[in-house]
């Protein structure tokens, strides 16, 4: 095996475990906001419930960027 092409397989790895980070931290963020939403509506709490939302949202759109644009670094070279 060239040292290039065992570059490159690092690469390939590295771009796999970035995007198991990316959905796991944005899976974190989903089911926190989703926590907070909850507690929110359980105890009338209008900031609670916004808080909720926006961490919800953030965290879909986290793991939506790891599972879409993440990969797209493996072709970049």
């Amino acid at each position: 095996m060239s040292v290039s092409n065992q570059i490159m397989a690092f690469f390939q790895s590295s771009v796999t475990v970035l995007q198991s980070l990316v959905i796991a931290l944005g899976a974190g963020l989903g089911i926190w906001g989703g926590v907070n939403l909850m507690e929110g509506y359980g105890g009338d709490n209008p900031g609670a419930k916004s808080q909720g939302m926006k961490q919800l949202m953030a965290g879909g759109g986290i793991a939506l960027i790891g599972t879409t644009l993440v990969p797209l670094l493996s072709g970049l070279f």
